[in-house]
């Protein structure tokens, strides 16, 4: 695991008085992520040089308007209609407080979670997120590179603007990538798609539900800013073989570049046809990916959840899309806690939608979720200092993580369950 400075050893200096002479316990090689706050403060105290980004988020928001385009801006900040959902997403949050514990040994903290039988290193992983270059110019490789090293497995998005080839040669061979399919309406470009993620080394499908047509937005109407109808967002589409020879036969012979417009309303044809498959579509996804892990992304419902069981999926991401699709949705936290009892112990519940602070990852965690996505945060701050700001952003949250299990008394994340929270009927 890279670390985000040196610091950690005088922690390892410490830790390794609790050991036996002469012993020392693999999992103390591990450096913390808590001391990335150790190296904020050294680099202001000895050269004076704050953060790339604010720590605050309550300011990161604004930080990201003054820095970004107002399209861009508006693009990542928007919710559906009147933001309902978004702004539920937040209460929901604040409706539960964690009950720290005291005297309980605390170091070394172990933030690793097993996923699919693979151990990674934190439970946080990177939200598919796609039109990266609308925020800054690095896009994803720049957001790739900043997961790549934390070891913060990097989602691809099929809404990306790089083509997935270009973001896979951009990082370390072995740095973990997984990849989000908005599933296409023609089964060959489907089988395309999976078989480029298979190629490119992507450990686990993620198939987004809850977006085969575009929501009412109101930010990105009034701005007149739909990046996709000028070909923004369509590169993986644009780059791929049978996607560029269905469209030249069907425009006698273009190709893609030659007429981008129509490119791509026929790529959003495909990935936003406003069809919903079927729950025995699954099959067919199942045999082109093969024995890899299968994850349905969008589930807020406990019947859902259980077809998702019954059909054979490896997981699922209860998520609202953080309130950009249906507003008035429910909560992704409200359900977190029946769907994990309904289908915990059959599927890997993971959690996506309103996270802000690694206070909100660690409620998550202790409600049942076995990982935790993270998306408009990181985004602001590859929209605010591009790589190195993403990097930043994604360091706080892992920091914030470390520290508040052990000011909670955690240890490790799989000591976090229920029993440290309880819920409000205020969320201040």
């Amino acid at each position: 695991m890279t670390t985000v400075d040196s610091a950690e050893d005088k922690t390892m200096d410490a830790n390794d008085k609790d050991a036996g002479a002469g012993e020392v316990a693999p999992e103390k090689q591990k450096p913390s992520y808590g001391q990335y706050q150790i190296e904020l403060y050294t680099r202001a105290i000895m050269t004076g040089q704050k953060p790339v980004v604010t720590t605050d988020p309550n300011k990161l928001e604004q930080a990201a308007k003054e820095a970004m385009t107002p399209e861009g801006f508006n693009y990542v900040l928007g919710g559906a209609g009147e933001q309902a959902t978004v702004a539920a997403n937040r209460l929901a949050f604040r409706q539960w407080r964690l009950i720290p514990r005291m005297l309980r040994p605390t170091l070394p903290r172990d933030l690793s979670v097993k996923l699919f039988g693979k151990t990674y290193d934190t439970p946080l992983l990177m939200a598919p997120i796609g039109v990266q270059s609308a925020y800054h110019a690095d896009a994803e490789k720049g957001v790739a590179a900043a997961c790549a090293s934390l070891d913060v497995p990097f989602i691809y998005s099929t809404a990306s603007s790089t083509p997935l080839e270009e973001v896979v040669s951009s990082v370390p061979a072995d740095s973990s990538r997984w990849f989000q399919l908005y599933w296409p309406n023609d089964e060959d470009i489907t089988a395309s798609l999976l078989s480029r993620a298979r190629v490119a080394g992507c450990e686990v499908l993620v198939v987004t539900l809850d977006t085969f047509t575009m929501a009412w937005r109101p930010l990105d109407l009034d701005g007149g800013f739909l990046p996709f109808a000028v070909g923004n967002g369509n590169a993986l589409g644009f780059s791929d073989p049978v996607v560029q020879k269905k469209f030249s036969d069907r425009f006698n012979g273009g190709a893609v570049e030659d007429n981008v417009p129509a490119a791509s309303r026929f790529w959003a044809g495909e990935v936003f046809s406003g069809h919903a498959h079927s729950w025995e579509d699954l099959a067919t996804l199942r045999r082109w990916w093969g024995e890899r892990p299968i994850v349905l992304k969008g589930v807020l419902s406990v019947e859902d959840a259980i077809l998702a069981a019954r059909h054979g999926v490896d997981g699922i991401i209860v998520s609202n899309h953080g309130g950009r699709q249906l507003d008035g949705a429910v909560p992704s936290l409200e359900m977190l806690p029946e769907i994990v009892d309904a289908v915990g112990d059959r599927l890997t519940v993971m959690f996506d939608s309103g996270i802000r602070t690694g206070v909100d990852v660690v409620k998550a965690l202790a409600l049942g979720a076995k990982a935790v996505l993270v998306g408009r945060p990181v985004i602001y701050g590859l929209g605010i200092a591009g790589t190195e700001g993403a990097k930043h952003i994604l360091a706080s949250l892992l920091a914030d993580i470390d520290q508040s299990m052990g000011l909670a008394g955690v240890k490790a994340i799989g000591e976090l369950n229920r029993s440290i929270l309880r819920k409000i009927n205020y969320g201040a």
